[in-house]
């Protein structure tokens, strides 16, 4: 005879990670640091900072002023891909680009969460709360894909 089913209040994850970070942005009243003088930066590479700075994970870059001696860094090699694009400048970036969060990937690996709006939310909930387009259309049950196919 099988067991009985668990209580549903213990089926829940309890491997929960202790370390994830929800994120804010920068912190009101923070300026935007400036990009090192002595080197006359591209456009490209003023957009790519400014976009950084606005981004959510800004917030974490002024915990620690390393984060953004490293992002000075980074800057710098941004600007020298738009001015000479290399592979090895290519790979660089990418692995540079990986330690501040910038790709939603390595978001998902830091486990930073940005954190959602209200209205962000209640859209969520809403298209959730919708039937899927494919079942809406067929009466409440999706088509078989696989009655389109057929032997040869």
């Amino acid at each position: 005879m099988p067991p009985l089913p668990k209580n549903p209040a213990t089926r829940q994850r309890r491997n929960k990670h202790s370390t994830a970070r929800k994120l804010e942005g920068l912190p009101d009243g923070m300026a935007v640091p400036a990009l090192p003088k002595g080197r006359r930066w591209r456009a490209e590479t003023k957009a790519w900072w400014a976009d950084v700075w606005a981004s959510p994970m800004a917030g974490e870059f002024v915990d620690g002023r390393a984060d953004i001696h490293g992002l000075f860094v980074l800057a710098v090699l941004v600007d020298d891909f738009w001015s000479e694009p290399t592979t090895a400048l290519a790979a660089e970036i990418r692995l540079q680009r990986q330690c501040f969060g910038l790709t939603p990937i390595d978001r998902r690996r830091l486990q930073w969460e940005i954190e959602r709006g209200e209205e962000a939310t209640e859209r969520t909930r809403r298209r959730r709360a919708e039937p899927a387009p494919a079942a809406a259309a067929s009466g409440g049950q999706a088509a078989d894909p696989r009655s389109l196919l057929h032997a040869v």
